[in-house]
C-alpha cells in the first residue's frame, strides 16, 4: 500500500509540475501574441498614414505641375506674340519680355525649390519615400496576421492539452507557437520573404 501511495504522490507531483510548465508556456505565448498584435496594429496604422501622406504629396505635386504647365503655355503665347508682331512698340516688347522672364523664374521655382522643399523635384522624391514607407508597412502586415492566428491556435491547443493530459496537442502547440514567434520576428525585421500564397 505504501508503495502505491508513493507512486500516486509522484504522479500527482509530476502532473502539477506539468500543469505549471504548460501555464508558463501559455503565458509566454500570450506575451508574444500581445507583441505580435501590437506590431500588426502599428503596421496597419503606418500603411494607412503613409498612404494618406503620399496621396497628399502627389495631389500637391499635380497642382504645382498644372501651375507650371500653365506658366509655360503663357510664356510660349507671349513669345509667339513677340515673333508675330515685329512692329510692336518697344514699351510693349519690354513689358512682354519682362513677363516672359518672370514666368521662367516661377517655372524654375516650381520645378525645384530646395529652400522650401516644395518644388516638383523635391515633392517627387518625398512622394516616392512615403510610398516606400507605406509599402514596407504593407509587407509587414501579413506576417503579423499569420503570426497572431498561429499563436492563438497554439494557446488553445496548449489549454486543451492541459485539460486532457495528452501530449500530442501540446507538441502541435509547440510547433505552431514556434512558427507564430518566427512570423512575429519576421514582421518586425522582414528578414525573410513569405511564400507567395501567404503575402
Amino acid at each position: 500500500m505504501a508503495l502505491e501511495e508513493l507512486g500516486l504522490d509522484a504522479d500527482r507531483a509530476n502532473l502539477k509540475t506539468r500543469e505549471k510548465l504548460i501555464g508558463v508556456y501559455v503565458g509566454i505565448l500570450a506575451v508574444i501574441l500581445a507583441i505580435c498584435s501590437m506590431g500588426g496594429s502599428n503596421a496597419e496604422q503606418n500603411a494607412l498614414q503613409g498612404n494618406i501622406a503620399a496621396s497628399n504629396v502627389w495631389s500637391f505635386f499635380q497642382a504645382k505641375n498644372a501651375r507650371r504647365q500653365a506658366l509655360r503655355l503663357h510664356a510660349e503665347e507671349f513669345d509667339a506674340l513677340l515673333k508675330m508682331s515685329p512692329s510692336m512698340s518697344d514699351d510693349a516688347k519690354t513689358m512682354i519680355e519682362t513677363k516672359i522672364a518672370d514666368y521662367k523664374v516661377q517655372d524654375r521655382q516650381l520645378t525645384t525649390d530646395p529652400k522650401t522643399g516644395e518644388g516638383l523635384d523635391e515633392l517627387f522624391a518625398k512622394g516616392k519615400a512615403l510610398e516606400a514607407q507605406r509599402d514596407e508597412a504593407l509587407k509587414q502586415d501579413p506576417y503579423f496576421d499569420y503570426g497572431q492566428a498561429l499563436l492563438q491556435i497554439a494557446i488553445v491547443l496548449a489549454s486543451v492539452a492541459l485539460i486532457s493530459g495528452g501530449n500530442m496537442l501540446l507538441y502541435l502547440s509547440f510547433v505552431l507557437g514556434g512558427l507564430g514567434t518566427v512570423l512575429t520576428v519576421g514582421g518586425f525585421t522582414l528578414a525573410f520573404p513569405l511564400p507567395a500564397f501567404m503575402s
